[in-house]
């Protein structure tokens, strides 16, 4: 049945969606490394404008534990180093007039095991969100069933549905083995 088929294609393409995001989120999580995504959610005033900070600078990694950022103009220097003061990532900014370095610290074993708490709640929310998909979408093909649709095709749905639900919690699963194998590397 059409109106199944879309249900399903609906509720794949909300869990890649699911898997996406989560991913997108453990990218934020640093491993004591630095990777110019890790100040993804610095937002600085451009003219007033909140602008992104890579829409504003160049970032770049000289070594594995500094962070380059050069402004496209100088007077944003200050800006920058207050965005990144004012941000949660408890760094201290230096500037040497022409661009603002970050170093990032060693992890001590205790933020580490914390990083891996923190990876671990991300992933089961990306968990909770694919089990919602799946309840709201086994919902849709129930009341679809009352109003007259087969029942052996709204059943065959509810386990493509499940296998759906499988393989993308796997995917989670999978990106919290790499992320907390990162994070507990020394």
């Amino acid at each position: 049945m059409e109106e199944i088929q879309l249900f399903l294609d609906e509720a794949q393409s909300l869990m890649k969606k699911a898997v996406d995001h989560t991913s997108s989120e453990l990218v934020k999580i640093r491993a004591g490394k630095a990777m110019p995504n890790f100040l993804d959610g610095i937002v600085v005033s451009y003219y007033g404008a909140p602008t992104p900070l890579q829409q504003v600078s160049s970032i770049t990694t000289p070594d594995a534990r500094t962070l380059a950022i050069k402004p496209w103009e100088r007077s944003l220097i200050g800006e920058i180093e207050k965005a990144i003061i004012n941000s949660d990532l408890g760094l201290n900014p230096q500037n040497n007039g022409e661009m603002v370095m970050l170093t990032i610290p060693p992890l001590t074993e205790e933020r580490r095991k914390s990083l891996v708490k923190q990876v671990k709640n991300e992933c089961e929310n990306g968990k909770i969100s694919i089990r919602s998909i799946r309840k709201d979408t086994n919902e849709s093909l129930r009341k679809l069933q009352k109003d007259g649709a087969p029942e052996d095709e709204v059943k065959r749905a509810e386990d493509t549905v499940q296998k759906y639900t499988d393989k993308f919690s796997t995917k989670i699963d999978e990106l919290f083995a790499k992320k907390e194998e990162e994070i507990m590397k020394v």
